[in-house]
């Protein structure tokens, strides 16, 4: 009787611990919500794996260079944003294009400490490396703004994942 007393205590003093100690952990911070961007997939293609070397006839003034291994999922995405507009935080697992065509468009990163503003308007672009980089594109004017994303991403992944706001951005 004495043993099984024990267990129990036991048993109710573990729960207890488990119980007081679930109650501390804080739950995963909720993903930021895209608000007023309404995005258009323009087209989609799956690639095998890709090794291309380019340059100009003089080497020195341009190169570019993608290589991937496995297939590749390309996509060309239209966004348009209404005034005020945001993207929520989110990542991307592999490299996009931007190309502002229309307004001005707002890029935050969440690996800033300083939460620096970086200002794109029409005819500008700005490369999102992907991975881990979380980002957060936001239309601060008055009038609409538009972007068109060219994204290459390993195959059959998500192309969009959502994220909470980082600390040093908190909007």
């Amino acid at each position: 009787m004495k043993h099984y007393r024990t267990r129990i205590l036991a048993i109710a003093v573990i729960a207890f611990i488990a119980a007081f100690t679930g109650a501390l952990t804080a739950a995963p911070a909720p993903a930021t919500p895209n608000t007023g961007v309404t995005s258009t997939i323009l087209g989609t293609a799956t690639f095998d794996q890709i090794h291309v070397n380019a340059h100009t006839r003089q080497p020195d003034l341009w190169k570019a260079q993608i290589k991937t291994r496995g297939l590749s999922d390309a996509y060309v995405v239209d966004n348009k944003f209404a005034p005020g507009a945001a993207t929520g935080w989110h990542s991307h697992p592999g490299p996009s294009l931007i190309l502002v065509v229309a307004g001005t468009g707002t890029d935050y990163m969440g690996d800033d400490p300083t939460c620096t503003p970086h200002v794109y308007v029409t005819g500008a672009g700005f490369v999102d490396p992907g991975g881990t980089e979380v980002h957060l594109l936001r239309n601060e004017t008055s009038g609409p703004a538009e972007t068109i994303a060219v994204q290459l991403l390993p195959g059959g992944a998500d192309r969009r994942i959502d994220a909470p706001a980082p600390r040093n951005c908190p909007f």
